[in-house]
């Protein structure tokens, strides 16, 4: 065992946020001492914003020491990080009503589309047009496939997004693909189409990275995460496993940084770093990330690309590294919302083994008309933007009202004990690599700064149970006060970045769009997000279509990657 802190005092003694708090932190092995005594209590108190006098403490010494015991005794049990907590969040039902019936979708597919000349422009087609072409037979799996194989070991190494090939599990599905389109099988729009997924995924036969030195070599065994499952079982071919920040933060891994094909010299951001990354770049036509804070809607901004944060319980994340069990979601980034909308169709639903997934229908019914939408935006957040991003977010909602969009302005939610909030992402990550943190491997983390995970994990044992239970009690209230807001609107509009609804909508689970809406002085894209009502991915999937097709942002791409 390890020192995780330079203590002066004796910091077992940190139980004491409350003889049943079981902080995070306590029972650490930090001194050879067996027990705390009660001067080492009220030294350290003070860390938990704790006043206790000398009468309390002596009263409550036996408790902590008997709790610490306790806390040794978890502290020797082995428990791997699929596992999850015996409780489970689900955002309340209190806001607009959820439909209870489930509609044919209306995908409204290309009419026709035509092999082009150069076939290196396939590598920009969208998921939409590639499924026509393989449903048409104008190209079977297997070629399209070795396309993005190809694709992948041309620029892998530049961009620093692959981790790993899965040629051999592609391939077999690129036949079984074919095959079954020859025996008059079409399973839907993703037969036959490739993608690759971010590395905290798990498959057979393939190491499952998390991005991370100490686990560069892991095997999950036959452990196959169930939205690669719901997607093998639509067609879909599974190409590369794609880079991320280590255990899911920002875009450094063990191998490197991964880079925005639009600027070489940039980071891609994270954490869906090879998936936003390789997907802007032609690598494949669209990947699957993951989002705690942001590690959709950063890397989606960053590359350009089109990125879905459904509503938390949504998609399962069953074979998902764990980092936050209550704010961990899946998504596809992919180059339109049409793509987002056919690929979230596929991996949303129960699975019966991650227990805070719900089965709501999603009824897309194609390009919305604004006109007849409630659609607010957050003007705050708009008025206090700046340089070029702020231009083109005003140029946005100039392109919505043209829609016939309403524009009303909305305030959001605020008076809220944010920071506090945050805290229950830190303490839960803490808990999912308690064992990382114990083992002193946390130091085979390429990142070691005061804003890294192995400092981030060390400093959440500070918060106590005591102060998780009562951040999400206010969380709660959190997330009434959402959908109190939400329940008058189809949609709000905000800067991706603005003000604290980033973090409000990951803690309260609400989803969003997020897309192209121009770039910034140094050519690097810029977007604009759309957050909906709890289970009303739809809408604002057709809300982004209709912006879409009145842009042309999403038709653009890193010039460097075109061939």
């Amino acid at each position: 065992m390890k020192k995780l802190l330079p203590f002066n005092s004796h910091p077992k003694l940190l139980a004491a946020g409350g003889m049943l708090a079981l902080t995070f932190f306590a029972g650490l092995n930090w001194v050879q001492d067996d027990s705390v005594s009660a001067e080492e209590i009220m030294a350290a108190q003070k860390v938990l914003d704790l006043n206790f006098n000398q009468n309390e403490v002596d009263q409550l010494l036996r408790n902590v020491n008997q709790t610490l015991n306790g806390i040794k005794e978890l502290h020797g049990y082995e428990i791997d990080n699929s596992v999850p907590p015996a409780f489970t969040f689900r955002p309340q039902h209190t806001g607009k009503a959820i439909p209870t019936t489930q509609q044919a979708q209306r995908w409204e597919l290309p009419q026709s589309v035509e092999m082009p000349a150069n076939r290196n422009e396939l590598a920009f087609y969208t998921v939409a047009e590639l499924s026509v072409l393989i449903r048409e037979r104008k190209i079977t799996s297997v070629e399209l496939t070795e396309f993005f194989i190809e694709r992948l070991r041309t620029y892998g190494d530049t961009l620093q997004s692959v981790i790993t090939i899965t040629e051999e599990r592609a391939m077999a599905q690129a036949r079984r693909a074919d095959d079954l389109l020859k025996n008059g099988t079409y399973l839907g729009p993703l037969h036959g189409i490739p993608y690759g997924a971010k590395d905290l995924f798990s498959v057979p036969d393939y190491k499952t990275t998390w991005g991370a030195g100490p686990y560069k070599e892991q095997n999950r065994g036959d452990e196959l995460a169930t939205v690669i499952k719901k997607l093998d079982n639509a067609g879909a071919v599974l190409v590369a496993k794609l880079t991320l920040g280590a255990l899911a933060m920002g875009d450094v891994w063990y191998g490197g940084t991964t880079k925005n094909p639009w600027n070489l010299q940039q980071g891609s951001s994270g954490s869906s770093a090879g998936s936003g990354s390789s997907t802007a770049a032609g690598l494949v036509p669209f990947a699957l990330g993951t989002e705690t804070l942001g590690s959709i809607v950063s890397p989606s901004t960053r590359n350009g690309v089109t990125g879905l944060r459904p509503t938390f319980g949504r998609v399962s994340r069953a074979g998902a590294m764990a980092l936050s069990w209550t704010m961990d979601k899946i998504g596809p980034m992919t180059r339109s919302a049409l793509d987002c909308a056919i690929v979230f169709d596929v991996i949303r639903g129960e699975d019966q083994k991650d227990l805070t997934v719900q089965n709501h229908p999603f009824n897309y019914q194609g390009k919305a008309d604004l006109s007849k939408l409630k659609i607010g935006y957050l003007k705050d957040y708009f008025d206090g933007g700046r340089g070029t991003q702020k231009t083109n977010d005003s140029i946005s909602l100039e392109v919505l009202k043209s829609l016939g969009a309403n524009l009303e302005p909305v305030e959001w939610v605020s008076d809220m004990p944010f920071g506090a909030m945050q805290a229950i992402l830190t303490a839960e990550a803490s808990a999912a690599f308690d064992a990382l943190t114990r083992s002193d491997r946390d130091t085979l983390l390429v990142r070691q700064n005061a804003g890294a995970w192995p400092n981030l994990f060390r400093a959440a044992r500070f918060t106590s149970a005591v102060d998780y239970i009562n951040a999400n009690r206010a969380r709660y209230q959190l997330v009434e006060k959402v959908n109190a807001l939400m329940k008058e609107y189809d949609v709000i509009v905000t800067p991706s970045f603005g003000g604290s609804q980033l973090l409000t909508t990951n803690l309260t689970g609400h989803p969003c769009v997020v897309l192209k809406n121009g770039y910034n002085n140094q050519g690097s894209p810029t977007s604009i997000s759309f957050i909906g009502n709890l289970f009303d991915e739809a809408t604002i999937l057709s809300v982004a279509r209709a912006y879409q097709e009145a842009t042309e942002f999403d038709e653009q791409h890193p010039p460097r990657f075109i061939d």
